[in-house]
């Protein structure tokens, strides 16, 4: 984003943004038209031009956006004082939560993994991932000198595993393909049980930390 952007009022930078939010969740990179974007967030293509480089320039910006809102809700979790599993927990009826009010930023969000871009892949995944993989990992080695988890298993690759289960709830919750897997797997009703796909999913997180080989 260009400092002329970070200047215009907010109410209009929230229309850019979620109007450039939803037309990439919704049509791809590719399939995203500036105009569009310019057109639903009622300004003129040559604003949108002024406030970023070009298109993928607002595809990264929408991306860093959404990752800062995302890193800001995990954030406050995941630096309490509480127990790992407690942590899990919250992050987890996080997700649910998120997800279901912030669907197209998780679409998003999903889009940005199917990208073959190399141009776009890397500063989107960096943007993305590398907040979250610093903050599983020192969660876990916490953990792990607390006693809290078991020491047996290296804890970057414990939290790309971990991640990747709390990437498959946002997009269960908030994408049309994981929400019908979803269901096929746990039932037509899953998504009015968040309580017991919460208690469910930690008691499969919880063993997976406690179990110790002989």
């Amino acid at each position: 984003m260009t400092e002329l952007f970070e200047r215009i009022d907010k109410e209009k930078q929230s229309k850019i943004i979620q109007a450039a939010i939803s037309e990439f969740a919704s049509f791809g990179y590719n399939g995203a038209n500036i105009n569009q974007i310019a057109q639903n967030a009622q300004v003129s293509v040559g604003s949108i031009y002024k406030y970023f480089n070009d298109k993928e320039d607002l595809f990264l910006s929408m991306v860093q956006y959404g990752s800062s809102v995302l890193q800001a809700a995990l954030d406050e979790i995941l630096q309490g004082d509480e127990d790992i599993l407690i942590k899990v927990e919250k992050t987890l009826r996080t997700v649910q939560k998120y997800s279901r009010e912030n669907r197209d930023m998780i679409r998003l969000y999903h889009e940005m993994t199917t990208q073959s871009n190399p141009k776009l892949v890397k500063p989107a995944a960096y943007n993305m991932e590398s907040f979250t993989a610093r903050l599983y990992s020192g969660l876990i080695e916490k953990a792990q000198s607390d006693g809290e988890a078991r020491t047996d298993f290296d804890p970057k690759l414990f939290a790309y595993l971990l991640d990747n289960l709390f990437m498959m709830f946002q997009f269960s919750y908030s994408c049309e393909y994981y929400q019908e897997r979803f269901r096929l797997y746990a039932g037509d009703d899953i998504f009015d049980r968040d309580d017991f796909v919460v208690e469910q999913t930690l008691a499969f997180v919880k063993a997976a930390f406690s179990y110790q080989h002989k």
